[in-house]
């Protein structure tokens, strides 16, 4: 099994080597990330200017790593391009949680998403936060029984794994669809210029069985995802209220 790896975060992210290690029990791993942070980029692609590759800085313990200048989307596009038998996209493990509307804007998940759209197996990973950087060797025993889990099943198929930083069980959820506040925290740098924070938090508890209900109560959320967005419910009341023709 060839594993294709990459994240948002960029090549010296902790998450990124920490994936690297788990991952190589699984398969031959090649780390394909971008050069510098990509956080919240979503699936945004470049075409106005090439992309270039070059050898990672840092070592990944004799796994072979590449940097690019590019998004999360673009390192997976060039990574399926030049390993053609990729078997699988794992994207993380991303420093900050991608859950519930947060999905939206996520360059981690947007990676597991490029890889599906070129007929590849993708599998985003994340994990909160804190103060401190999250503990990876703690959480190691957690993500290679959630890689045993969704590497044997062979299939096409997108998931998006969120990790508590203290694990007590796994769970399959659903996304979390509640309303977010998004909104604009101005500041003022220390040359006296004005400069603005766009933030989001939830506004609403999140429900039983959600991915955020999953990972608030410290278990290990796996949400299978779709690429398809139609509204089906929706579509079936238009046609019959509004026929067009």
């Amino acid at each position: 099994m060839t594993i294709l790896i990459t994240n948002d975060d960029g090549i010296y992210s902790p998450g990124i080597a920490a994936l690297a290690r788990i991952a190589s029990k699984f398969g031959k791993v090649v780390v394909i990330a971008p050069d510098v942070e990509q956080s919240s980029m979503g699936h945004a692609v470049t075409h106005s200017r090439p992309l270039s590759l070059k050898k990672s800085p840092i070592s990944f313990e004799g796994i072979e790593a590449w940097r690019v200048n590019g998004t999360p989307a673009d390192c997976v596009a060039l990574g399926s391009h030049l390993y053609a038998h990729t078997d699988v996209v794992l994207s993380g493990i991303n420093m900050g949680p991608n859950l519930g509307n947060g999905m939206w804007h996520s360059g981690t998940l947007a990676a597991a998403k490029q890889a599906v759209l070129l007929g590849i197996r993708g599998i985003a990973l994340s994990t909160p936060v804190g103060k401190t950087e999250p503990d990876f060797d703690a959480l190691a025993p957690y993500v290679e029984k959630t890689l045993a889990l969704l590497l044997e099943n062979t299939s096409l198929g997108l998931y998006n794994v969120n990790f508590p930083p203290q694990p007590k069980g796994m769970k399959w959820t659903r996304q979390s669809v509640r309303l977010y506040d998004g909104h604009i925290v101005p500041g003022v740098d220390p040359m006296g210029r004005k400069h603005y924070w766009f933030t989001v938090t939830p506004l609403e508890p999140a429900e039983e069985g959600t991915d955020r209900w999953a990972v608030e109560n410290d278990y290990v959320s796996i949400t299978p995802l779709r690429l398809d967005l139609t509204d089906e419910q929706r579509l079936k009341e238009v046609m019959k209220a509004q026929p067009v023709s």
